[in-house]
């Protein structure tokens, strides 16, 4: 990798860190009084990355290109409903929940957001969106994956970028996660699966930051949302749909079109 590109991990750490590590210290009982809704600021650290290290190497032709990505929507209709398959996957698990157990409870849980509680539904779908999605996907897929794939595969790329992206999670672990030898191993499987998904996404649509940024957000608030069984299940759907597109397009690409997006 060139230096650039470690820059831009280190500063992306560095600055989510700063808010992910004094919450570790308070779920360790080493520190109080932090409101948990600071958990969200922390996605914001790979945006800042990406926007401070655009601007440092490419100046502002370089930025003003990353953010014609940002809002890049002319698509197809085809790609919008990739994006928007997180929400499709969610629907059909918790509606076949429903018929089998009679608990359709999972349809009106969409969108939750636990530390912001008792948002209407399109309100937290929009938080997820706006905050670790976009905070995260102007990063990793913005900035780091179109620089991987200058000197790598898509597939070696998306495996470069999925440990960087899954290291990053590391300190929310004592925090916010389940801190088991198991977990830690789903976790880790379902972001480089997430990561496979996400590249085909992006290089597919010829560089579309929304894109990722509604799949990401969607994903989020499906997972967050139906429980632990709807959780297990939308995201063994992205690992199935992640060997599914292993395979179709290849370790080259990973796209529908004949290019990877650099």
């Amino acid at each position: 990798m060139d230096k650039k590109l470690w820059f831009y991990f280190i500063l992306a750490y560095l600055l989510s860190w700063l808010v992910f590590i004094p919450l570790a210290l308070q779920g360790q009982g080493l520190i109080s009084g932090l409101p948990a809704w600071l958990h969200m600021l922390g996605a914001f650290g790979p945006l800042l990355a990406a926007f401070i290290v655009t601007l440092a190497a490419h100046g502002w032709a370089g930025l003003r290109g990353l953010l014609r990505r940002m809002v890049l929507w002319r698509i197809g209709l085809i790609w919008w409903l990739a994006a928007l398959s997180p929400l499709l996957v969610y629907l059909v698990v918790v509606s076949v929940i429903g018929i089998f157990s009679g608990d359709w409870s999972g349809l009106s849980r969409f969108g939750q957001v636990s530390e912001i509680p008792g948002l209407p539904w399109w309100a937290g779908w929009l938080v997820w969106i706006l905050t670790y999605a976009l905070g995260e996907e102007t990063g990793w897929r913005g900035f780091a994956l179109p620089r991987l794939q200058k000197s790598y595969s898509a597939r070696r790329a998306t495996l470069i970028l999925g440990g960087f992206w899954a290291a990053w999670h590391i300190p929310t672990f004592f925090y916010n996660y389940e801190m088991t030898v198991v977990g830690l191993i789903l976790f880790t499987v379902g972001i480089l699966s997430g990561a496979v998904l996400l590249t085909w996404l992006y290089n597919s649509t010829g560089g579309s930051l929304l894109a990722v940024i509604i799949w990401h957000g969607t994903y989020n608030a499906a997972v967050a949302s139906g429980g632990a069984l709807v959780s297990a299940l939308v995201s063994m759907a992205v690992i199935l749909a992640a060997i599914v597109i292993g395979n179709r397009y290849g370790p080259e690409t990973l796209s529908h079109r004949e290019k990877q997006v650099h």
